[in-house]
């Protein structure tokens, strides 16, 4: 068994410790991961699925969690029952897939100078999105960003349309908790900034406003 100490690792290093680990079982054998929060156990479970693999967590206490991932023979039977099955978007996300254009939005305004306007400029940046002839396979939200998919955004009907034509609308985890708004989340799923990394890596356009 290989033990990850993840314990104090922000996003996405949990993940990545672990994916490494992964890579040192040669397609069999047990991980043991330890982290002190639920996001990093969120993070890890969704990727530890995504590439096939078994994983059960445990809380051992106050910010200590242990995951074990299985990977092998036990792992399958797991593998086959959950294929096809997404559990939300963000593991979707994780998929190497060769994706079109991306939209990565990293503010809740455009441009710099007036935040009034900026936040004008926004609104009608996303309003011109969802008017588009080719819709964008993956909106990505994060830090001031995060805030134009919860609860009271101006934002919300347009992002709303967009995700009812398909497009898939992402927002960080960690950005939600840091700005405190995590539980006014009203459009698309969660994410973290692996799967972040990787969706960026494999699209063939990326737009930024």
């Amino acid at each position: 068994m290989i033990t990850v100490n993840a314990m104090g690792d922000i996003c996405p290093i949990p993940v990545v410790k672990t994916k490494k680990a992964l890579g040192e079982l040669n397609g069999s054998g047990q991980i043991e991961v330890l982290v002190d929060n639920e996001t990093a156990v969120r993070n890890v479970m969704k990727m530890a699925k995504s590439s096939g693999a078994a994983a059960e967590q445990e809380k051992l206490g106050d910010g200590r969690y242990r995951i074990l991932i299985t990977v092998g023979e036990a792992a399958v039977s797991v593998a086959e029952e959950n294929r096809g099955k997404a559990d939300d978007p963000s593991e979707a996300a994780a998929c190497r897939t060769c994706l079109g254009t991306v939209v990565s939005v990293g503010s809740d305004r455009m441009g710099d100078g007036s935040d009034e306007l900026g936040h004008i400029l926004m609104k009608s940046f996303l309003f011109a999105v969802t008017q588009l002839d080719e819709l964008p396979d993956k909106m990505l939200f994060y830090n001031g960003g995060a805030k134009l998919t919860v609860e009271g955004s101006e934002c919300l009907e347009d992002l709303k349309t967009l995700e009812e034509q398909g497009v898939e609308i992402l927002t960080c985890g960690t950005c939600l908790d840091y700005h405190g708004i995590k539980d006014k989340l009203a459009v698309g799923g969660v994410t973290n900034m692996y799967s972040i990394v990787e969706i960026l890596q494999s699209a063939v356009n990326v737009i930024r406003p």
